[in-house]
């Protein structure tokens, strides 16, 4: 992932904040992905669990300050190294992402593009079901992203609450307690239940493990070999013959 600051030229660094908030964040996985700031006002990090880039990818798109860009790909990075000691086509792929993401325009400033590089077309990368499973990927993430960002200050007080009333690893979105979060804000639990509905907070995170799926599909297309997929269209192949064929035995039986 690279992350770049929106709009850094005359304001103020945020890089420091958004580091020390990617390491607090609670994610999915054994291993906590190490983010660096890169060069200026961006950083990076490798993560490996797609439930992890979703967290992080809609964390910074809460505050309307960074762009976004997901590179799926290969990574060389020897353990406990720093982000900027590896190589792969993720990070040439998270590169172009967030320039993608710049020119977004009004649309959400997140991108996903898959690290599908000219040495690997020539080994027979099925380089177009792993652009695909990006696109899709990107769809859903800037769904969920625009619900993040048109979020209100006051509707932020009530999830934020909600996702700390959670048991420990269910899913916020359904057992974040409005009770208990009512007593917390010293507000009514219909007040809560407004603006929960308002917000958007059961429809992210029904969308989430969503988010998550086709990253990992776009992982697993990404740099898949040619003859692996060739071997499951013959497979579709024999299907439809004998499916095609199933009908003439079961005639020449009956007669």
């Amino acid at each position: 992932m690279t992350i770049d600051q929106r709009g850094s030229t005359g304001n103020q660094d945020r890089v420091p904040a958004l580091l020390a908030q990617i390491a607090h964040l609670e994610l999915a996985g054994a291993e906590q992905p190490v983010f660096e700031r890169s060069v200026g006002d961006e950083i990076q990090g490798v993560v490996r669990d797609a439930p992890a880039v979703v967290e992080i990818a809609l964390h910074a798109l809460r505050g309307g300050h960074w762009y976004v860009g997901i590179g799926v790909g290969s990574v060389s990075l020897p353990p406990h190294a720093s982000p900027r000691e590896g190589t792969g086509t993720a990070f040439v792929a998270a590169r172009k992402a967030v320039e993608l993401a710049k020119a977004a325009g009004s649309q959400v400033p997140l991108s996903v593009v898959p690290g599908m590089m000219a040495g690997e077309a020539a080994r027979g990368v099925t380089a177009g079901e792993g652009v695909q499973a990006c696109a899709n990927a990107e769809a859903v993430l800037r769904l969920l992203g625009r619900l993040v960002q048109d979020r209100t200050e006051a509707q932020w007080r009530v999830v934020d609450a909600l996702r700390r009333q959670a048991v420990p690893g269910k899913s916020p979105g359904r057992h974040g307690s409005q009770k208990h979060v009512a007593l917390e804000l010293g507000i009514s639990e219909q007040s809560v239940s407004r603006t929960v509905f308002r917000s958007g907070w059961q429809e992210e995170w029904a969308a989430r493990p969503a988010a998550s799926m086709l990253l990992g599909l776009a992982d697993s297309r990404v740099g898949q070999p040619r003859e692996d997929a060739a071997a499951h269209q013959n497979v579709h192949a024999q299907e439809d013959v004998s499916a095609r064929e199933e009908p003439a035995d079961r005639i020449e039986g009956d007669t």
